[in-house]
């Protein structure tokens, strides 16, 4: 097991949970409860994956259940923390537009943060992910706004 890779199939787990998490949002139109999930989006985007509640009960409790995941078919966690960090943005606003009153906003962000949560629980598609990789081809890594060439 290649230490800072990650298990696909945690991935999967975590992102099955957080969309029950955004589902419950979608249903309440609560702003308390897509703020506890922005607060998850955050921690993983900007602090590290680590600090992913579901991340921890899947380590714990059930990938010791399981066979290993062979290295190659690990994953590298830059991508998936990038969609943590899209996952965030739209977390936020849905957050945002609940507590203001503008639930319309609300439900259209909360919506599409659950559509992106649900492709990659169910078929491990990470939507977030493939925008990184797209990214990532437009502009390579060291490349920046301030470069002259």
């Amino acid at each position: 097991m290649s230490a800072g890779t990650l298990d696909p199939r945690g991935v999967r787990f975590t992102a099955a949970l957080t969309s029950a998490i955004l589902a419950l949002g979608l249903v309440t139109a609560s702003w308390r409860v897509l703020a506890a999930q922005t607060l998850l989006f955050a921690l993983c985007a900007f602090i590290g994956m680590q600090l992913n509640p579901w991340g921890y009960v899947y380590r714990r409790a059930v990938q010791p259940r399981l066979d290993p995941v062979p290295a190659e078919e690990r994953e590298d966690p830059a991508p998936v923390r990038f969609s943590q960090g899209v996952g965030f943005v739209f977390a936020l606003v849905a957050t945002v537009g609940y507590a203001s009153g503008l639930t319309t906003l609300g439900l259209v962000a909360n919506a599409f943060a659950l559509v992106a949560a649900l492709l990659n629980a169910v078929f491990g598609y990470c939507l977030g992910c493939q925008l990184y990789l797209v990214i990532r081809r437009v502009a390579p890594a060291g490349w920046s706004t301030s470069d002259t060439r």
